[in-house]
């Protein structure tokens, strides 16, 4: 689920803490989140403090786009991220829209370019998130109609199973975010896990 949040004053780690707990626990490849600021230089000040924390435990944050005063942000295990687009599934989605399956940073780099140049959002970007193969694809091909379930993503095969998911990423956030407020520092909720 894409968030928009709007920024006030300087960036706190309970910003990320919020959107992307999952991701940081290493539930998740990847999330996304959206700001809405006025102050680039804040935000790219704050993006660069968090890949310091965050680069020795295996987690990565990249501008993704900006569009006026929006940025999109998009944090991820690159280890995780890897490997779920070395899968045969995933590539025969990837591969016809023009993706590059390596180097990564090169698949990055090409959604990076459709977000910017698609007259249409670039749906495939779920695969970046970790959603399921199948539901990414029936998504695109219903144009995110018809779903059987709404949550993080739109469930078209295995309902059960996402709803598990969503719960955990659900609880995962809520103690996340209890933790910060007692003190615990973003680098230390953030699980180090650099092989899968």
């Amino acid at each position: 689920m894409l968030t928009y949040y709007t920024l006030r004053k300087a960036v706190s780690d309970e910003l990320i803490i919020r959107f992307a707990s999952p991701t940081l626990a290493a539930l998740k490849v990847g999330s996304l989140i959206s700001y809405r600021t006025t102050d680039f230089e804040a935000l790219h000040t704050t993006v660069e403090q968090w890949n310091i924390k965050l680069n020795p435990k295996g987690v990565v944050v990249t501008l993704l786009q900006q569009k006026k005063d929006l940025y999109l942000m998009y944090v991820h295990r690159p280890n995780l991220l890897e490997h779920k687009l070395k899968q045969k599934e995933v590539q025969h989605i990837l591969c016809p829209l023009g993706y590059p399956i390596c180097p990564l940073a090169d698949s990055i780099e090409h959604l990076m370019h459709r977000l910017d140049h698609e007259e249409q959002f670039p749906h495939e970007i779920g695969l970046f998130l970790g959603y399921p193969a199948s539901d990414v694809q029936a998504f695109i091909r219903n144009k995110g109609c018809d779903g059987k379930c709404d949550g993080c993503w739109k469930v078209y095969t295995d309902v059960q199973q996402a709803k598990k998911v969503f719960a955990q990423y659900k609880k995962c956030t809520r103690l996340y975010l209890e933790l910060h407020q007692k003190g615990k520092k973003l680098e230390d909720l953030t699980v180090q896990r650099k092989h899968i």
